[in-house]
């Protein structure tokens, strides 16, 4: 026990958390998948095997994937010393015992309280520096870990009073809040990955306001889906989603370099951020009533845009910040063309076979696993 918080496993928070993260994602969509063809019967969790899935892909998966990739870049943008030792152990105990607390034999309030603790505590370790450090340009992600809080607050309360709609509110809120961060994030660190990894000379600083106006709606549209005006197709909420599409296809062109093509490391970001377009497009549609399932457009959201952009980033920032040359291996860009297509199938394939879901989650897994396998030791062995 004396040796373990020295490990470099907890020397930094993106070491134990896309470790946590990435094996979490495979083995939750793995048993998900299992339920929803019959093949895993049995007792199910407290709510239903719905209200976990929807619960443990935001808080449980993307979260844990947040917390690694904030608790790393923020020491970088502040200068302080990041998370690590016995902090940072018990932060990513707390992640685990709530993923365990679904298995325990425990009264259901005590497992819903247990879901509680994590994004508090991100929140107040990572304000505490970025306040100290004077950041306000990164307040907006604080404010954004703060609203994921409180969609996990309406989430559960939807599961603790069997009121679905809650539930599904608060989940949907979640995922646009994630979506939302990533256009931050993205926006902030995709130009320059590309820039950097082509040997750009650095173009002319753009205009803030596209970017401003595109978070200012992303909120809004977290927002709507937390007050529930997505229940139903409204034709004003369509100009919302339009807009959001206009400045997601105005970054990507932005963005866009010939030379990217050749750079796994670039095309899997840049494809993964053309989802949020599509899913904004999406729910364009849908409020326009002109496609019949807003979960396309969710889906789109969660399976390509989050599970796409998680895949690349933590690739990129696993390889960056232990040391490794930006070259990753065959196996994990396959892993990016994996995720992509589980994207696809989910959206393309679902409307019309049932075995849609099946190979995206299959697709799905096996992208994980392919980090799992390559990754594994990278993080558990010290910076090279």
């Amino acid at each position: 026990m004396g040796k373990l918080p020295s490990a470099p496993l907890f020397s930094l928070g993106f070491r134990p958390f896309f470790l946590a993260g990435a094996a979490f994602a495979a083995l939750a969509v793995a048993i998900w998948a299992l339920w929803l063809y019959g093949r895993l019967p049995g007792a199910q969790p407290v709510g239903g095997m719905l209200a976990w899935h929807r619960h443990e892909m935001p808080f449980g998966f993307a979260v844990a994937i947040i917390a690694g990739f904030l608790l790393t870049a923020v020491p970088n943008w502040t200068g302080r010393p990041g998370l690590k030792g016995w902090p940072l152990i018990g932060l990513v105990l707390v992640w685990l015992l709530a993923r365990l607390a679904w298995l325990m034999p425990i009264p259901p309030g005590l497992l819903l309280i247990l879901q509680l603790p994590l994004l508090p505590l991100l929140a107040v370790v990572l304000g505490r520096d970025l306040i100290a450090a004077g950041k306000r340009e990164n307040y907006p992600i604080l404010l954004m870990v703060s609203l994921l809080a409180g969609c996990q607050v309406m989430t559960l309360c939807g599961i603790w009073t069997d009121d679905a709609g809650l539930q599904r509110r608060g989940v949907l809120a979640a995922l646009w809040l994630v979506g939302a961060m990533m256009t931050v994030i993205g926006g902030r660190v995709i130009p320059f990955f590309i820039q950097r990894g082509l040997n750009r000379p650095a173009a002319p600083a753009a205009s803030p306001w596209p970017t401003r106006i595109l978070l200012v709606s992303s909120l809004l549209a977290a927002l709507s889906f937390a007050l529930g005006l997505n229940e139903v197709p409204r034709l004003w909420l369509t100009a919302l989603f339009v807009l959001m599409s206009g400045l997601h296809l105005l970054r990507l062109w932005r963005w866009h370099d010939r030379g990217m093509w050749r750079v796994p490391l670039l095309w899997s970001l840049y494809l993964s951020c053309t989802w949020l377009l599509v899913a904004a497009f999406g729910m364009a549609l849908w409020h326009a009533g002109l496609m019949p399932q807003q979960s396309l457009a969710t889906h789109s959201l969660a399976v390509g845009g989050v599970g796409g952009l998680v895949l690349a980033m933590i690739a990129r920032v696993s390889l960056g910040h232990t040391g490794r040359p930006l070259l990753p291996s065959k196996a994990i860009v396959a892993g990016f063309a994996l995720v992509l297509l589980a994207g696809l199938s989910r959206v393309l394939l679902v409307p019309f076979s049932g075995i849609g879901l099946g190979l995206s989650a299959v697709l799905w897994c096996a992208a994980f696993g392919l980090f799992l396998l390559r990754y594994t030791d990278m993080l558990l062995k010290p910076r090279a």
